[in-house]
């Protein structure tokens, strides 16, 4: 597979490949995290704005979904503008609700967060950070 394949993004100029989450002497991966929290946006702000993405695709409602869903209005609102945290039973009754399956969410969040980061999100994973050979 070409591991090069992907899309990048850049965000004050910081690259992913720049990061690590911890100090490592793999593959010359030294490099601490120096990035702030405060760079990143949140996960539920993030995740709000794909679940109403979702929901305003289907030229659904607000209360069609919460009724579905079985949870407040108000709250589904809240969780959708990003001002509060879903539980994983309340991301999988707003994902039944909106029939998409909770992965397709999830994924679609972190690579928003990726490209947003300056990611480059490959098709497959790069020879050079394999840990091990796998065998076909």
């Amino acid at each position: 597979m070409n591991a090069t394949r992907g899309v990048k993004a850049q965000r004050h100029g910081v690259s992913i490949r720049e990061l690590t989450l911890r100090p490592s002497k793999q593959n010359g991966y030294s490099n601490t995290m120096e990035k702030t929290l405060s760079e990143t946006p949140l996960l539920r702000s993030e995740l709000g704005d794909v679940l109403r993405g979702i929901r305003q695709r289907q030229g659904r409602t607000l209360r069609e979904v919460s009724s579905e869903a079985q949870v407040s209005l108000g709250y589904l609102s809240e969780v959708e503008r990003g001002q509060k945290e879903a539980s994983s039973e309340l991301l999988e009754a707003i994902t039944s609700a909106l029939r998409v399956p909770l992965w397709f969410v999830l994924r679609e969040v972190s690579e928003r967060m990726a490209i947003i980061d300056g990611a480059v999100i490959p098709d497959a994973v790069p020879d050079d950070i394999m840990p091990v050979t796998l065998i076909s």
